[in-house]
This record gives structure tokens, sequence and C-alpha cells, in this order.
């Protein structure tokens, strides 16, 4: 969050946080609701109420943004002030009483609601938010069965469609502003503003233009955070349906590792509970003919990308060559696209490897088609991701190394929970499958790339255990590198390589020994968010600490790919937490922990990419080029 932009009450309760001595030390005596508590200088209404169990309604408040105080639903009575308080951007700085419900307020609540729902145009149940919609739930709680001020059900604005990921609807917004803090604020991105002032107010993209043609990296952070259906991901569920249902078409689907730690939530289940294997039933279920695990392509992207590196390291220590360091990490389309609009000259750092799903797409169409006799135009790729900007990076020009569209369709953890309830699956309780082989094996550093910090975990293990020859559990306890763990803004770490093995048959095409790493201190970093991402960028470009890293991992979501634009709405940090649990719990009882172990990989090297890692074969179907986009003005 931008501190810069954050209410007076965020900025106290922000100053409190960083313990500022002299509002640490103010201690506030307040009455809510006849109940006595004493609170920090600084904490608002909101937090004190929520504290006790007591419920203020909110719209526009959400705990990863700064407080905006504009939908007013959360109004409350500060007794002895004429007028009805904001309790979400209230800020407690001396003793007052507190009501939370009266006749006033919820009257006054009722009205918002009615004024919201009369410029809410259509109803609930076409909606694609219907049972999911913080406005219809609070229309149920304050039993709203009528409009008084009427309710529009022609469309007034038309539905902005272009983007690949992103739909708008802007008939369904209640001018909350998340999206535009989430977007700003959370990513600095700024796709969103506002314009126009009382009731001309509207939120706009920069010129009025449509998604496909403003600066979106589609990360789908605004989509997560909407309270109604003004925003969504672009539904792709009817063309997989349709594949599903053409006798000619051999449908096959991957799944990545966040999806299975937030599904579970679409069911009613807490989050953190992983439902990997009931998934695989569930689609069977569906139709679809194989069913393979993206940790198979994630520990290929590992393998690509950690050769790249050494390469890199190799060329910069031991020829004096001039390699761009430090290697950025290229699995996230959302940060790849940030890059190539805000800093194309960085293009150069980014690792050529795609990403897990685009690398699993270019392997279906070549190497299991030619293994399985299947011509690669009657087979539909789908990838169920838990990100809204998977669906333009399948889309990408570049993405057809196979001759063939790589990936077909891009399906949200979301859209396939919506796909199991078509067809009437309680999905918790299903019996649980294995993957499909050849693509089955996985390992437990393929599993934690959905968590921020999971990729540089997967590279340090398999790239420690090759330049050393020594197992990772050597220097990590159980081989978990915790200090890349976590939900920091940034995470930075050290690790010298004190002694170096022998050169595994896997990399002798590129070297000769690992002399040159001998006492190097490999210097790595994490960021998730493009707002943190936009910190290390100019910490580089002004010659500081992450200047000197050798790698650094960057995600576009907070908290990773299990924060991601399309997984289950709600989200918070909170609810990221858990999710990364349910990951960190499958490696912790995966028996293969390192990607250069996965015997699948190992099989595909073997008889198909038979010139290895970096090869030709894994030149063309496994790496990419980036174009440099800019900010121009059209």
């Amino acid at each position: 969050m931008s501190e810069c932009r954050a209410s007076k009450a965020e900025k106290i309760r922000l100053a409190c946080e960083n313990k500022d001595k002299a509002c640490e030390a103010k201690l506030i005596d307040i009455v809510i609701d006849g109940r006595e508590r004493t609170v920090k200088k600084g904490t608002t209404i909101l937090e004190v109420a929520r504290s006790l169990g007591i419920k203020i309604p909110t719209l526009c408040y959400h705990e990863d943004l700064c407080i905006a105080g504009i939908c007013r639903i959360c109004l409350v009575e500060v007794v002895g002030m004429e007028t009805l308080q904001a309790s979400c951007s209230y800020s407690i700085e001396r003793e007052i009483e507190v009501k939370t419900h009266s006749h006033k307020i919820r009257k006054a609540r009722r009205h918002i609601l009615d004024l919201m729902l009369a410029n809410h145009v259509g109803e609930c149940y076409s909606c694609i938010r219907n049972g999911n919609c913080e406005l219809q739930d609070l229309a149920e709680d304050y039993g709203i069965t009528k409009y008084p001020f009427g309710h529009p059900n022609k469309t007034v604005k038309p539905v902005d469609c272009s983007s690949m990921s992103i739909v708008r609807d802007m008939d369904k917004c209640i001018l909350c502003r998340r999206c535009v803090r989430s977007c700003v604020d959370l990513q600095e991105v700024g796709v969103f503003g506002v314009k126009e002032r009382g009731d001309r107010c509207y939120i706009s993209t920069f010129g009025d233009r449509n998604m496909e043609d403003v600066i979106c990296i589609n990360c789908g952070q605004c989509v997560n955070r909407c309270p109604t259906g003004a925003l969504h991901e672009k539904d792709q569920t009817e063309e997989v349906w349709k594949a599903l249902e053409d006798k000619n078409k051999h449908v096959v689907i991957q799944t990545a590792p966040a999806p299975r730690a937030g599904i579970g939530e679409l069911f009613g289940l807490a989050p953190g509970k992983s439902l990997t294997l009931e998934i695989n039933t569930g689609l069977k279920y569906c139709g679809f003919d194989r069913v393979f695990d993206t940790c198979f392509s994630a520990d290929l992207t590992i393998i690509e990308e950690g050769l790249e590196l050494l390469l890199r390291l190799k060329k910069n220590l031991m020829e004096d060559g001039n390699e761009a360091l430090p290697q950025f990490t290229s699995c996230s389309p959302g940060w790849v696209k940030y890059l190539e609009h805000f800093n194309p000259k960085y293009i150069e750092n980014l690792s050529t490897a795609k990403s897990p799903q685009q690398m699993f797409g270019s392997i279906i169409k070549t190497y299991y088609c030619e293994k399985n006799n299947i011509d690669p135009k009657d087979v539909v790729t789908v990838a169920l991701m838990p990100c809204t900007a998977k669906k333009f990076e399948a889309a990408r020009e570049e993405m057809c190394d196979s001759g063939y569209r790589d990936i077909d369709y891009g399906l949200t953890t979301r859209e396939l929970g919506k796909m199991f309830k078509e067809v009437g699956l309680d999905l918790p309780n299903l019996e649980k499958s294995k993957f499909d082989d050849p693509f089955g094996g996985i390992s437990g550093s393929g599993v934690i790339f959905g968590a921020t910090g999971g990729v540089m975990e997967s590279a340090i293990r398999t790239i420690y255990e090759l330049v050393t020859g020594k197992e990772i559990e050597s220097v990590f306890a159980a081989g978990e590198i915790k200090v890349v763990r976590g939900f920091e803004k940034i995470k930075y770490a050290e690790l010298t390589i004190d002694e170096v093995g022998k050169v595994p048959e896997l990399l002798k095409p590129y070297f000769d020994s690992f002399d040159f790493l001998k006492g190097v201190t490999l210097k790595v970093a994490v960021c998730h968010g493009t707002a943190n991402a936009k910190m290390v960028l100019e910490n580089i470009e002004a010659g500081g600490e992450f200047s000197g890293c050798h790698f650094i991992e960057f995600m576009a979501c907070p908290g990773g790919c299990l924060g991601g634009g399309g997984q289950p709405i709600p989200t918070n940090k909170e609810i990221r937490k858990a999710r990364a649990q349910a990951i960190y719990g499958e490696d912790k009882k995966s028996t293969i922990k390192k990607s250069y172990k996965n015997p699948a990989v190992i099989e595909l090297y073997e008889n198909f990419l038979k010139d290895g890692p970096g090869g030709h074969g894994a030149h063309k179907l496994l790496h990419t080029d980036y174009i440099a986009r800019g900010k121009k003005l059209t």
C-alpha cells in the first residue's frame, strides 16, 4: 500500500504499527455498544467492533487496501456528534461512546442500499456474482424486497469484453473505488481512475478507452476485490464444454498448484484445504480425456531457468562477459507484461524460459501427440490456473512454437468451480484419483511454485545440489528454505557455495567444472505484487542492494499465485496464508523434492529433447522472447 495515499486514520494506524513511541504509549478508553475497551490511539471503530465480534457492514473497505470511507454503509453513532460517522475511517483519538445499531443507523444504512440499487442495472439471477456478491448479501441482511427509488433493468452502459482476461460491466459498479485502489495502491499500475463529480461520477480507464487499449497487466487484483459483478474474468467455460462435447477432439487439462489450495472455498470449506486428487476425479467426470499436473512443467522450468542462470554466471565470472544480471523469473505473465510496459530496458534480465503453463502446452502438442499417435490439430489444451493473466499469456502470438496454439483455453479456479457445480459435483466428497501418465510424477518443488518464494526455493534446491553434489538438507533442515518463504513485501537471502562437485551428465555439454562458482555467495531476492516489484527495480536502477543480486523472483499478485486474480473471492492476508499452508503441506508429503529428480522430466530429455536442457529442441519449444511495449499514447 502507498502510505502517501492513505487517509489520516490509516496513517495514524501505520505509525502505531511502526512502533511510533508517542502513539504507542497513548491508550484510550472507549465504550462500544455498552462494552468498555482500551485501545491504541489511531485504531478505527471498525477494527474495535470486529475484535468484539460486532458485525458492521462494509463495501468500500477491504483489508488489503488503504481506507477510503466512501460508501458510508458502515455508519455508526458517536455519542455527542450530530452526524453519523463512517466506522472504517473514524480514527479513535479521544474517549468516545459508540453505538453500532439504532433506528437512526439502520434507517441510514437501508437508504444507502436503496440508493445504490436504484442505479444498479439488472437482476441478480443473471449476474456472474449471484450468490457471492457483497451488495446482494447486504440487501438480504436488511430485508430489501422492493425498490423505493426505482430500479433500472435496461442496459445503460455497454459491457467491455475487449480484454483477453477481464470484463467490465459498469452497470454493476457501486463506485466503491476498490478497483482504483487495487490498481493504483496495491499494484501501482493505474488502469482505473475516477471522473466527474456528484451524480455524474464514474470509474474510468485512461481516456475512456477499452481495456485492450490501456496499460493493463491482466493480473485481476481488481476483480478479486470488486464487491459486485462490475469486474470479472472472461468466462471460457462454454468454449471448454463445446470442446468436451466434440467427439473428434482429444481434450487434456493441466492443473496448477494454487487452485487446489483454493477451490474448496467455493464449496463451503475453510481456506487451506487442498483438494488435488478430488479435482482429478471431477475433471474426468466432466469428460476430460487426460488430467495432467502442471508441477511437471514447473520442474521443467526450474531445469531450463536454472541452466540459464548458471550460464549467465559463467560468462560473467569466468569469461568476463556482460550478461544481464540479476536474472528475473518469467513465469508470472502479469509481471512480464508489467516489465514490458513500465521497464522494457530490463527485458534482457528476464529468463527466456516460458512459464510452466506454456511449456506444458508445447510438450502436449509435440511429444505427447507423437507418443500417442494423435494429430495435434485434434488436441485441445486447457489450463486450470489461479490467474486471469494466464488467459492473455495463452493468446500471445509468440506462444505457438509447437506449430499450433500451445494453450487453447485458460480456466480460473472460479470457472472450474462453476463447471463442477453445473454437473452437480460435490467436490469435497468425491473420491480421490491420481494424475495421468506420463506427466503424473511430480516433485514438491513443483507444488510450491504456487506461493511467493516458491520458484526461488525450487531453484535453490536444484541448483545447489547440481553444483555442489550435496543435498540441500545439509544446509536447510528438511530442505525447507524458509528464508525465502513468507509474505514480507521483499525478501533477501544469501547462500555461499563453499565447495563444488563434479558436473552431472545433464549439464556436461555446457560445463567442464564448476570451479568458477567456488566461494561465490549467491544473492537472491523475492517480491510479490507489482508495487513491490517497482521498488526493487528502482533500487536496481539506483545501484542499491538488489543490483548485486544474481537471481530475483517476481510475482505480479500479492502472495504469489495463491493470491491470483482467478482465485475464490474473497481474499485477504489470512486467506492467502491458509492457502500457502496447504501448498507447503503437499510439499512436505512429497517423496521427491527436487525438480531435477522428477522421473517424467528425465524421461522427456532422454526420449524427446535429446540434446538436453538448453539444447536446440528445448529452445524451440520451451523458451520465448518478450516485447518492449512501453507506454505509448494512442
